[in-house]
């Protein structure tokens, strides 16, 4: 459906052109979603971060996704994480919190996380299956006080929008197909995003 990540941030750019001049804070999901972010922020001349989300892997299966944790401690678990011993969750849980703690201080090791409080946010992904990350950045970000709050991403399946619908303001998504195995099988080009990549970007300046 897409070429590549940029072409999925120009279709959720033109989505989102009312927000020009308003200066939005643009939060994208490391690492795919930020190379969109950076797009969408030079052109609705906003501001870009990261909000940090991490997947919790299940015991023994990490490619396997029992939930998400996100800055802040929010963790959101699928029902599927009562399978498993609470020992191995909190294991994971640690492991991931470490995990993010360690990525702001690589991706932004000279500045706080910008401050969301009254501005319009719009947190991008390159897509979601289940919803878990796009969920936790939601409902990590809601109690910091936002303007106005939403999730923007280049394709999922409808039934993760509407989970979605609940805990943003607006969805903003041009693919919703109803066959969805992952986020992948929508892209031409879905080359790996690198750290030396996230870093660059966030370094960037708009224009």
């Amino acid at each position: 459906m897409f070429r590549h990540r940029l072409e999925a941030a120009e279709s959720l750019a033109r989505r989102l052109s009312h927000l020009k001049g308003q200066n939005p804070l643009i939060l994208a999901i490391p690492r795919g979603g930020v190379p969109m972010g950076r797009r969408i922020a030079d052109i609705l001349e906003g501001e870009l971060d990261v909000v940090l989300v991490r997947k919790l892997g299940a015991p023994g299966n990490p490619e396997f996704a029992i939930g998400a944790i996100g800055e802040g401690d929010r963790i959101w678990l699928e029902d599927t994480a009562n399978r498993f011993g609470e020992a191995a969750i909190n294991r994971e849980i640690e492991r991931q919190r470490a995990l993010i703690a360690e990525r702001r201080q690589r991706y932004t090791p000279v500045r706080a996380p910008i401050d969301p409080a009254e501005r319009i946010v719009v947190v991008v992904d390159d897509g979601s299956a289940t919803g878990a990350t796009m969920t936790t950045a939601l409902e990590s970000l809601r109690p910091r006080g936002p303007a106005r709050l939403i999730a923007a991403l280049g394709v999922a399946p409808p039934e993760t929008l509407v989970r979605l619908e609940r805990l943003a303001d607006e969805v903003i998504c041009p693919e919703a197909p109803a066959h969805f195995r992952a986020v992948g099988q929508f892209y031409a080009d879905f080359a790996p995003v690198d750290d030396d990549e996230v870093i660059r970007l966030l370094g960037s300046q708009p224009g």
